[in-house]
């Protein structure tokens, strides 16, 4: 099916549902500062585009012929994201809402590009025929991978070794050839900061936030004013550049070394566990070294970008997360005017955060292009 392609004063309407919610016309109207004539000539064209709906609004029955909101369509197009990780495969299905339609997650041995295009597009047939999506709009596929890019057109990308076949690769040929829809790559921190932005609650109190992801190392994703920050060459928020690889860092698989050499025998992230008695106490002090290594990525983004909101995100285990935070809430950390601190939280997502931010590259560029 043909993809939309909005004009600028189309894209603002559709962000600021998706920032706000359901709104009236008039409410849209004024918040835009468009006319309410033009508002309405647009609002009719993203009806007939089917990006756009009006709600059922029960609670106004009784008030004779009352404004009828506007909302997203879920139902205006779906995306699917991938990511690759060590031993694993993540899909996620989402609707032009963002609204998480189905995801997939399996243990995997280690596979190339090629293997990888072609295990997710057998995945994503089914998922798409499991759920009757079979005719529907797609609107493309975002995959996200572990490392920057190489190339300032995005063909080639620094991918971590544990990806065999991957680093240098041209990613973008293979997996278009391979999968067929409209292809998006980007580096798992803006995916991940992508996905909270939209989905954990951030899109609607703040234009500028930070993602710190603590996954394979550590890396971060900026959004400024609603868009990705990519830098010059594409590489900004590669924070994981302050802490070399062959030192302690704070990341997850830094905490797995350390509870190894304490006589922890597990073998991989998903196994650390804070309720364990045995790995508690190397958690705790990982944890106050980590902290104060995080303590100067906060402030020095804080004090550059200014966002809204610094989030913990990866895939340590939530108390791990939350300790992290509370030892950086009690931190010494910079203030600026009003002894305003860097605002440090703690995902609030579910399932993956950089699959959710994958599915959800399409429909950031289609609101975003232009």
């Amino acid at each position: 099916m043909h993809l939309p392609v909005f004009e600028k004063d189309q894209r603002r309407i559709i962000q600021e549902l998706r920032k706000s919610g359901a709104l009236s016309r008039s409410s849209l109207a004024a918040r835009l500062e468009i006319s309410p004539a033009a508002l309405t000539k647009l609002s009719r064209s993203l009806l007939s585009l089917g990006v756009v709906e009006e709600a059922d609004d029960s609670t106004h029955a009784a008030r004779g012929r009352p404004a009828v909101p506007l909302r997203l369509a879920s139902g205006g197009g779906y995306a699917v994201g991938a990511t690759a990780h060590k031993g694993m495969l993540d899909i996620a299905l989402v609707d032009f809402a963002g609204g998480t339609i189905a995801t997939h997650h399996e243990t995997i041995e280690a596979i190339d590009p090629r293997q990888f295009a072609r295990k997710v597009r057998v995945l994503t047939h089914e998922l798409v025929d499991g759920h009757n999506l079979l005719g529907r709009r797609m609107l493309g596929m975002g995959v996200a991978v572990p490392g920057p890019a190489l190339s300032m057109d995005g063909e080639q990308w620094s991918v971590v070794d544990a990806l065999p076949g991957w680093r240098g690769a041209p990613l973008h040929a293979f997996l278009s050839q391979e999968l067929g829809w409209p292809l998006w790559l980007e580096n798992d921190a803006n995916a991940a900061a992508l996905a909270e932005f939209y989905l954990g609650g951030l899109m609607g109190d703040f234009s500028t936030v930070v993602v710190l992801l603590l996954g394979y190392g550590i890396g971060a994703g900026v959004i400024v004013d609603g868009r990705l920050m990519r830098g010059e060459y594409g590489v900004a928020g590669e924070v994981g550049c302050l802490f070399p690889i062959d030192r302690p860092r704070p990341s997850p698989l830094d905490l797995l070394s350390c509870l190894r050499a304490d006589g922890c025998a597990i073998t991989s992230v998903a196994e650390i566990d804070y309720a364990a008695p045995e790995q508690r106490a190397t958690i705790e002090t990982w944890m106050d070294r980590a902290a104060g290594q995080l303590e100067a990525v906060c402030n020095t983004a804080f004090a550059w970008i200014d966002p809204g909101a610094i989030v913990l995100a990866g895939p340590l285990p939530a108390e791990v997360l939350r300790g992290l935070e509370h030892r950086l809430t009690r931190a010494p950390l910079v203030t600026t005017v009003e002894s305003r601190r860097p605002p440090v939280r703690v995902s609030g997502l579910g399932g993956s955060p950089i699959t959710l931010g994958a599915a959800l590259l399409p429909i950031h560029a289609l609101a975003m292009e232009g």
